[in-house]
């Protein structure tokens, strides 16, 4: 009897949805939104002014940039607690987390330095002296490779993981403030919000393969300006933010070429693919809300309000 309605309990519970979590610059808080309803369900409280954000690959933890508060934050996301800060650095802006799970790379603005953090130790492995303020991390799938790169000294910075050692500086064009690795480690994006470019690196070489430029029938150039990047859940499209202009490119992976432009709201930042892979979700900062855009059509489904200036965005699949 005990176990017939135990079953009847579980079977009438609703399931759980997947999540997008979104970092509010302004707010200090972080909302999450429900990927099912596309409604917003929790907004926890951070630190001062989070921007990056990711997951561990488990999901049981959530990490924060709390820049002001010079803090990486360890969030609990089943309940919103936050467990513990990790030694971030000065300013920390943006991050990737390794392969393996343990160790964190941190851009430090201030600092013009990548700290890399233990994860489960809480401490600091090494420092490694970038070019001046340093923002966009990007890491390659077998963990070999991470790349910083430098606002100011307009570089992608290659850096061994194994041994912490830059092996090579690779210009770029202004301000860049986004890298992305293709899904096969071969290429290295990188967006360039002031150069309005997306540079396309061979990962082996480090030598440039190509550069994307940007225009809308309406829009000035100078309000043309590439920052977060995603590829496609097939590899062969490339989401690029492009910031003021309030659009999102679509590049074809292969040809390098512009395809189309998805209207999404003010101030375009970053994105996140659902769990399911069916929806893309971008951060508009100036506007507060979120665009859900449906992957299958390119169109925008839904516009979801969240706190002031979202910044960064990252999924969690939740389970049934």
């Amino acid at each position: 009897m005990l176990r017939a309605l135990l079953l009847t309990t579980l079977l009438a519970s609703p399931a759980l949805a997947d999540e997008i979590w979104v970092t509010n610059e302004a707010d200090d808080t972080v909302s999450v939104i429900d990927v099912e309803t596309l409604e917003v369900t929790h907004t926890y409280p951070t630190g001062e002014r989070p921007r990056g954000v990711t997951f561990s690959r488990d999901f049981k933890r959530l990490y924060i940039c709390a820049s002001d508060s010079d803090a990486v934050q360890v969030m609990d996301p089943d309940t919103g607690e936050i467990l513990h800060d990790l030694p971030s650095g000065e300013d920390p802006e943006q991050f990737v987390i390794a392969p393996d799970d343990r160790l964190l790379y941190i851009a430090n603005e201030n600092d013009a330095v990548t700290t890399v953090v233990d994860t489960q130790s809480r401490k600091v492995v090494a420092q490694i002296d970038v070019g001046i303020e340093p923002e966009g991390m990007g890491i390659s799938p077998d963990g070999k490779v991470q790349v910083t790169t430098s606002e100011t000294t307009n570089m992608a910075h290659w850096i061994d993981t194994a041994t912490h050692e830059i092996t090579a500086n690779t210009l770029v064009d202004a301000r860049p403030r986004h890298a992305e690795f293709s899904p096969d480690g071969g290429e290295l994006w990188v967006s360039s919000e002031i150069g309005g470019t997306v540079t396309i690196f061979d990962t082996a070489t480090q030598m440039e393969k190509g550069k994307i430029t940007f225009g809308i029938p309406g829009i000035r150039p100078e309000k043309l300006q590439p920052v977060g990047m995603h590829f496609s859940p097939d590899h062969t499209k490339v989401f690029v933010a492009l910031g003021p202009a309030n659009h999102l490119a679509v590049v074809d992976a292969a040809s390098f070429s512009v395809e189309e432009y998805i209207l999404v709201g003010r101030r375009v930042w970053h994105m996140a693919l659902s769990p399911d892979e069916t929806l893309l979700f971008t951060t508009n900062g100036v506007s507060g809300d979120v665009t859900a855009i449906d992957v299958a059509t390119l169109a925008p489904v839904a516009t979801i309000k969240v706190g002031r200036f979202p910044w960064g965005a990252a999924a969690r699949p939740t389970a049934n």
